[in-house]
């Protein structure tokens, strides 16, 4: 279980505050004019990053004080 909240936190963080590295790894590959991700896209990613970090921090929060 902390394995996966680890995870989640690092994904998150990642997508929060580094959302064009994500988009270099899964999109770039796509488009052959693009050489930057949209506003779209950084939006959406820094939004999933956020939840990420909000599961994340809940999953420490419940491994810490609910299960103890």
């Amino acid at each position: 279980m902390i394995i996966v909240t680890v995870l989640l936190l690092l994904c998150g963080l990642l997508m929060l505050i580094r959302p064009a590295i994500l988009w270099t790894i899964t999109e770039s590959w796509k488009s052959n004019d693009a050489a930057e991700p949209s506003d779209l896209y950084l939006w959406s990613t820094r939004f999933g990053g956020v939840m990420f970090t909000l599961v994340g921090l809940a999953g420490v929060y419940v491994y810490l004080f609910v299960s103890a």
